[in-house]
């Protein structure tokens, strides 16, 4: 991509976490979905694991290795594209969280 490799990183951690999250609130036997917002360092940690189960999930049964992957994954969040895993799921999970509001 010709940008500097660590930006990319930082990019893609930063577009891939999800700002809105739906926690389960439970009462008197009746479990609903409420819209909280996420903490910056389980947005970091949520990204880092959307991303690498996506680098996962696309090398399985693939000729690709895991590395070459990983990059596809980290360059397609860092650019917020829609076929990356991290940036579908991050969006569903903020629609999910609205939904919940």
């Amino acid at each position: 991509t010709g940008l500097n490799p660590v930006q990319v990183v930082v990019d893609a951690v930063a577009n891939a976490g999800p700002r809105e999250d739906s926690t389960r609130v439970g009462s008197a036997g009746v479990v609903r979905r409420q819209a909280v917002d996420v903490s910056p360092f389980r947005r970091v940690n949520s990204a880092i694991y959307l991303i690498t189960t996506g680098a996962r999930e696309s090398s399985f049964r693939n000729i690709k290795t895991i590395a070459e992957c990983l990059a596809d994954e980290l360059i397609n969040a860092a650019n917020n594209s829609s076929n990356s895993y991290a940036i579908k799921k991050k969006d569903e999970i903020e629609r999910v969280a609205k939904a919940n509001r």
